[in-house]
């Protein structure tokens, strides 16, 4: 057993590989960084600083005032001091604990408001990230940076710091009374502590071993029953007939799994076998030198010193156990901090210019003038694109597959910014527009629709949030989905689900369109809106776009013919480059691109579409719809 008023020193951490090969290098700039967190609440800071110190006073004083209860209240059979002393040692400790907690409530408030602000400081930075950013970087490691990481900060604060902090001055504190008393004892008690860390390093590294092995081990054996019992795994067993083949590899890894867990018990066994034997030398080389003193040479030595000295050794070993783990805490600290900071370095590549501005007439009119972008450089994207979209007027934008139709759309509200050339709204390069105004004006609608996880109602005041009732509706009735909503028991309220699973791709496409609508932009952008989608949402869908493209200036990427026919001009564009530009008739006649992908693809959707005798007749004036001639 550990000393009397003392606590066993914890097991020994230490660092993984991993951890060791990518420990932070610690900079005065870093910790300058760190530290500017807490000195927002420095005064706080400053009073958990006093209760520490009072604290560990008090913590320490009931161990001193042991030896007057034996010297003064025992010993000399004074019942009066006896009971003084005892009531004193209850009312000290009563405080230190007081103080603690008042200690402990600052710390955590201080630790909750630091994580508050990095999360704001977080969050409004990956606000302005561009989209290069998240499609770049694994969603994962965002939520992950955004959650975990800044939640370990609080446990930094209140453990890491506080730790560093309450296990010094409880060990100054400690010493200092230690030699005040005695400093032979004192210097004995010293010398004697580094024994019991010896068993403490050494078992601590055995355990470590065993238990990164057992990890190991215990991850193979998940790695099993995913493999072999999932739906998938256990048809592939049963047709190979490898059912005991499998329970015979799953029973050689149990068994090792076994035999590493006995182990690591056992050596946590021996190890508190050889530590407590550790930790009972100080305490009896005191009693034996502090007897020789007393005994041999007449020292003015009391029991009660003795004791006393014995007691406060006891308080020693937890904070110089401690102090000896703070290396691992301290690195897994700083690498918290490091990640974090890695994603605030990250710079603003799409940002508001000093200057910009918001234009008082708006008309609407976009033109690229020899825009080139690459998302890597050297692989371009887009070459030399230049095209004029005046107010009032919709061009469809075609082409094979990855031929840079999307990322043409993406760079009109600066979700991009282009590499040369510019982008002009209303002949203002859209650089120097205000983001907010820029994108206040556009209005997209893209293939991959999303609706947050709510009502239908609150996706649609995501775009208003001042909308009334009314103007909700006349969307949704522009949108051709206001049947749909009015026989649904709750109407607008209906919950969408997670990304609007809830819905079908048709219905939350034109969700999708009403809310566009109640923004009200000056251009409106559908990227392959009706892409992926049964005839009959595409028809409705189609319904809902035709009045706003006869009615607004449009952009359209399309994979249906009647949408395309419905431009003032249509682009073509192939490996990043405008190749083609004109009517349907002139391209199908010039035998180039358009013409190939009318032949392989929009032929296809017109053959799909209802009343196509009309639409050929359109396309090909007075001519038969099987003879479109040259």
């Amino acid at each position: 057993m550990p000393p009397a008023g003392g606590r066993g020193p914890g097991m020994a951490r230490f660092l993984s590989e991993e951890e060791l090969e990518n420990q932070p290098k610690v900079t005065p700039a870093l910790l300058k960084r760190i530290f500017s967190y807490l000195w927002v609440y420095r005064f706080r800071f400053m009073l958990v600083l006093l209760c520490i110190v009072v604290s560990s006073f008090f913590t320490l004083l009931p161990s001193i005032l042991t030896g007057k209860i034996l010297d003064e209240g025992l010993l000399k059979k004074d019942l009066t001091a006896l009971v003084n002393y005892i009531l004193l040692s209850l009312l000290v400790t009563f405080l230190a604990n007081l103080i603690g907690m008042v200690e402990s409530y600052f710390n955590t408030w201080i630790a909750q408001h630091i994580t508050y602000d990095m999360r704001n400081h977080m969050y409004g930075h990956l606000q302005e990230m561009s989209q290069s950013f998240f499609t770049t970087n694994n969603q994962g490691d965002i939520i992950t940076r955004m959650t975990s990481d800044i939640d370990g900060v609080q446990s930094t604060i209140t453990n890491t710091f506080s730790s560093i902090l309450s296990n010094s001055v409880t060990l100054i504190i400690a010493m200092i009374a230690m030699f005040r008393k005695n400093w032979i004892l004192a210097l004995i008690g010293i010398v004697v502590v580094p024994l019991f860390t010896l068993p403490t390093r050494k078992a601590g590294k055995t355990r470590w071993s065993l238990t990164k092995e057992s990890q190991e081990c215990n991850d193979e054996i998940n790695g099993i029953l995913n493999e072999t019992l999932s739906v998938s795994g256990q048809l592939l067993v049963k047709l190979f007939g490898k059912e005991k083949t499998e329970y015979e590899r799953y029973e050689k890894v149990n068994h090792r799994m076994i035999d590493l867990n006995i182990k690591e018990r056992m050596a946590g066994r021996w190890f508190f076998v050889v530590l407590t034997t550790f930790t009972s030398i100080g305490p009896m080389l005191i009693y034996l030198v502090g007897g020789i003193l007393m005994i041999r040479h007449g020292s003015d030595l009391t029991v009660g010193d003795v004791t006393v000295m014995v007691a406060l050794l006891g308080k020693m070993y937890m904070p110089i156990n401690s102090l000896l783990n703070i290396k691992v805490d301290w690195v897994r600290s700083m690498a918290l901090f490091t990640r974090i900071f890695d994603y605030f370095d990250i710079p603003v590549e799409i940002k508001n210019a000093p200057d910009a501005v918001i234009p008082e007439k708006v008309t609407g009119d976009v033109r690229f003038e020899n825009v080139g972008f690459a998302y890597e450089e050297g692989h371009p994207i887009l070459k030399n694109i230049s095209f004029e979209l005046k107010a009032g007027n919709s061009v469809a934008i075609v082409g094979p597959s990855g031929s840079g139709k999307s990322t043409i759309i993406n760079l009109i509200p600066r979700l991009y910014d282009v590499g040369s050339g510019s982008v002009r709204f209303d002949g203002v390069d859209v650089r120097k527009l205000d983001l907010g105004f820029l994108r206040s004006r556009i209005g997209v609608v893209s293939q991959e629709t999303y609706l947050f996880n709510g009502t239908i109602r609150d996706n649609l005041l995501y775009a208003k949030p001042d909308a009334t009732q009314e103007e909700m509706i006349e969307a949704l009735k522009k949108a051709n989905i206001y049947e749909f909503v009015e026989k649904q028991e709750k109407g607008l309220d209906t919950m969408v689900g997670n990304r609007g699973l809830k819905l079908s791709g048709g219905e939350k496409q034109r969700i999708s369109i009403a809310r566009i609508l109640l923004k009200n932009p000056t251009i409106f952008v559908f990227d392959e809106a009706t892409s992926a989608l049964d005839s009959i949402s595409e028809q409705k869908i189609q319904e809902a776009i035709d009045p706003i493209i006869n009615s607004h200036t449009s952009i359209l990427i399309a994979h249906r013919l009647s949408t395309i026919l419905a431009a003032d001009e249509i682009l073509v564009v192939k490996d990043g480059a405008i190749v083609e530009r004109g009517q349907h008739k002139e391209l199908v006649k010039q035998g180039g691109v358009y013409a190939e992908l009318y032949e392989t693809q929009f032929s296809k959707a017109l053959e799909d579409d209802d009343g196509i005798s009309e639409l050929e007749e359109y396309i090909w004036g007075t001519q038969p719809a099987d003879e479109p001639g040259e």
